[in-house]
């Protein structure tokens, strides 16, 4: 059972403004979605592998995923932004629960942003494949995203233990 207190800590001008930035973006990666649809061929990419390249074609249809997963998870991570005392915990204490529970809400906000921004991402450059604007997503796709979400982590774990 969770015995943590619950919080009400306002969001940060950083978290609201990344919020409506990846908003934003999202919401413009699904209007050009709906704008280039008739353009796609009946066959999109569906998979890429380690150097970026396309290793399985699916129905444009799939494409539908990627906007979805992404909303799905700013849903979820949303809710978990919201409850920072629903997270886990080193030595929290009355003397450091309040950085605690902003930082691990940081944490949050910034993954999950993140992950939209990437999803909206794989859909553009998905879209830019099937039309025949670029030919894979690049070799420098799958490090740089390990290195932005693996970044943020360990920040963010780093700064908690200070």
């Amino acid at each position: 059972m969770n015995n943590k207190p619950v919080l009400d800590i306002p969001k940060t001008l950083f978290e609201k403004s990344l919020d409506i930035v990846t908003a934003a973006v999202y919401l413009a990666g699904i209007i050009y979605t709906i704008v280039i649809w008739s353009q796609l061929p009946d066959q999109v990419p569906a998979h890429y592998n380690a150097s970026g390249e396309v290793n399985r074609w699916g129905s444009k249809w799939e494409l539908i995923l990627l906007p979805v997963i992404a909303a799905f998870l700013a849903v979820f991570m949303t809710f978990l932004e919201k409850h920072p005392e629903l997270h886990n915990y080193r030595k929290l204490n009355d003397s450091n629960i309040e950085f605690q529970y902003k930082n691990s809400r940081m944490l949050m906000n910034v993954l999950k942003n993140e992950c939209v921004l990437l999803f909206t991402f794989l859909t553009y450059k998905t879209e830019q494949v099937a039309i025949g604007k670029i030919d894979s997503l690049s070799v420098a796709f799958l490090p740089i995203f390990l290195i932005i979400i693996f970044g943020s982590m360990v920040f963010f774990i780093i700064r908690s233990f200070k």
